[in-house]
């Protein structure tokens, strides 16, 4: 009888979509058999590329004249822990039986790269179908969903394309530029660093996270504090004082002078002091009086980087451990696909959005968040998100951002607790884009004295709306600023254009120049993310905008290689990331021969390339003659110098 055969990531998976397709299979050695359905898994990669000395057993020694190192033809070979698994699926696959083959490997294009690797490998039946199954979240629906949608696996050949390019770019990248800045120079740094012997590990994506912790200490390291001085204003009468800024305009007497630091400070007190003495006598005019109310909408919702990096302020973890935390919530059906680089829904999980919801409301048991629940019900918050900014199918590549699915609660008592702390930060931002904007009154006063112009503000929230989930008064007492800024805008609403005011005093506040803030493991991700915004040039920023260093599948890996290689050391208790002198010492020596490899700008359009391959916007033989030209232009440049 023909039957289907079913492959997932990991055998928990499997038994997921066992479940859902409500088989009673039998469990034998490596998969699950029932009369209609086989499933089976992979365990992470089953199948690799081999090392050079695969294709030529001289290669296996690391010598200038072999590089660069660029095979016609990829060697691929089975890793050997895990052959037996291979074994398994590879005899599946080839059963005479099996009709439809159904790829259910992770939804993601390292996922699809794993499963094609073992399909190459393996020779399935050439008379089974090929099918791909893409699902957002573990639940039964979404899984049954899955297969009956599922395409041919040909309509994923261009995301397999761009996984293939990855793997031979980053191969290519490590191999060749490792192997050339470990001949010319590993054995001065040795010398530096003490050690018997070193290599230098060079990476597309790891080398330009290097430089950036690198560039960053050195900051920091170089800053030398400045100190400069405001002039603030005290006006009104005793009973109603407020304080007013000073700052340059271009009527002002001190316009385009140097001997200000800033806008609104001197380099030095006696300056001040003397412009103090150039106002006083003179009379101060309200000469604009601006009142808004401002509107704050809910933040959108998360991908990947962002909660990687709430987590890290939070709870003080790394990306890698939030990653596992948010893989088993979503492999427990409680969240949706975390490897998503999108913070918005699509408009067809918008329309089914109230079922999340419901969800959530019955079988989540915790107090404060039914409390918000009903809170949208007594309301009657909209829960018609279509035309609303948190739904935008343009956004979404793979996946839509990270949400409560509202099921898997039978699995949510046995979580530990820190688990339950990071579920319920999701929930708490879904929820939070039902709510309405928080709403503050503003009120801007410009007075003139003279030609020069002082400036008071005051802004007070008179509507909390979102904010009651995602800033609680009960977690963060009123700040003395907050009461400041109630007081001063009771104080500025008086005020009324072409008034008079008493001038009551000048004062000078001392400030000084901070340096930048060091990195730590969750800034470094949305740095990563974010890294075309490093690039100054206007149109190359535009050109490869959403483009990152890394993926969100792989960004928190790259981090802790780093650490795990002592090129970076990140403080357990704070996150802070610091480089090591090693790291800063092959930081020195790329700088010096291949400087290109630590700017954002390369490996963010190495990143833009293969997702273009992934759009069949680009063919994958354009982009790999451009890095084999690269490869090549930068060995030779190297080994010319020596």
């Amino acid at each position: 009888m023909p039957k289907k055969l079913l492959i997932t990531e990991k055998p928990s998976v499997a038994m997921e979509f066992s479940k859902a397709l409500k088989q009673n299979t039998v469990r034998k050695n490596g998969y699950l058999e029932s009369k209609d359905w086989i499933i089976t898994w992979c365990v992470g990669h089953l199948v690799t590329m081999s090392y050079p000395e695969a294709y030529d057993e001289k290669l296996k020694f690391w010598r200038l004249d072999t590089l660069p190192f660029i095979p016609d033809e990829y060697k691929y070979e089975i890793i050997s822990a895990v052959k037996n698994q291979f074994d398994i699926v590879q005899s599946l696959l080839q059963r005479e039986d099996v009709e439809e083959i159904y790829n259910a490997g992770d939804s993601g294009r390292e996922g699809e790269y794993i499963q094609r690797l073992v399909f190459m490998m393996a020779h399935p039946n050439p008379k089974a179908k090929m099918k791909r199954v893409w699902i957002d979240s573990q639940t039964e629906e979404e899984i049954l969903r899955g297969i009956k949608e599922a395409k041919d696996m040909s309509e994923y050949d261009s995301l397999s394309d761009s996984a293939y390019l990855r793997a031979k770019e980053d191969y290519l990248i490590g191999i060749n530029f490792s192997r050339l800045l470990s001949i010319i120079y590993g054995r001065r740094l040795a010398k530096e660093i003490n050690e018997d012997k070193v290599s230098i590990s060079v990476g597309r994506v790891m080398t330009c996270v290097l430089g950036m912790v690198v560039i960053r200490e050195r900051e920091i390291r170089n800053f030398v504090k400045t100190k400069y001085y405001k002039l603030i204003g005290k006006f009104g009468n005793n009973e109603s004082e407020f304080d007013a800024e000073w700052k340059v305009n271009e009527n002002s007497v001190m316009y385009n002078n140097p001997k200000l630091y800033n806008e609104s400070g001197f380099k030095k007190i006696e300056d001040l002091k003397n412009f103090i003495n150039y106002l006083k006598d003179k009379e101060a005019i309200i000469t604009e009086v601006k009142k808004q109310k401002q509107k704050e909408n809910p933040p959108l919702l998360f991908n990947l980087a962002e909660i990687q990096n709430e987590c890290t302020k939070q709870f003080k973890i790394k990306p890698d451990e939030t990653l596992e935390i948010i893989q088993n919530l979503y492999e427990k059906k409680l969240v949706t696909y975390p490897r998503t680089d999108a913070r918005v829904l699509s408009t067809a999980v918008a329309k089914e959005i109230t079922k999340n919801l419901n969800g959530i409301s019955r079988g989540l048991k915790d107090e404060e968040i039914k409390e918000y629940i009903n809170k949208m019900v007594e309301e009657k918050y909209s829960t018609n998100l279509i035309k609303t900014k948190y739904v935008n199918d343009s956004k979404i590549t793979d996946h839509y951002a990270i949400i409560p699915t509202g099921q898997g609660y039978e699995n949510y008592e046995t979580l530990p607790e820190l688990h339950k702390r990071v579920y319920k930060i999701i929930v708490k931002r879904f929820l939070a884009i039902f709510y309405p904007p928080a709403e503050y009154n503003k009120i801007n006063v410009t007075i003139d004295i003279e030609k020069e112009k002082f400036y008071a503000n005051g802004k007070v929230c008179i509507k909390r709306g979102y904010l009651d989930i995602l800033k609680p008064k009960n977690e963060t007492e009123e700040s003395d600023t907050s009461k400041d800024n109630n007081s001063n805008l009771d104080i500025l609403s008086t005020l009324k254009k072409g008034q008079k005011v008493q001038i009551n005093n000048f004062e000078n506040k001392e400030a000084e120049t901070t340096p930048p803030n060091r990195y730590n493991s969750g800034s470094m991700i949305l740095a990563m993310e974010n890294a075309g915004k490093l690039i100054e040039d206007e149109e190359l920023r535009e050109q490869i905008k959403g483009a990152g260093i890394g993926t969100s599948a792989t960004r928190a890996e790259i981090i802790k290689k780093l650490e795990r290689i002592k090129y970076i050391q990140i403080n357990n208790k704070t996150q802070i990331i610091t480089p090591t002198r090693k790291g800063e010492k092959i930081f020195d020596i790329v700088n010096m021969s291949m400087p290109d490899m630590l700017n954002p700008k390369l490996t963010a359009s190495w990143e833009k390339g293969l997702d273009m391959v992934a759009k069949k916007e680009i063919e994958p033989d354009i982009f790999m003659n451009k890095l084999k030209k690269y490869i090549h232009s930068k060995v030779d440049k190297l080994v010319v110098k020596m």
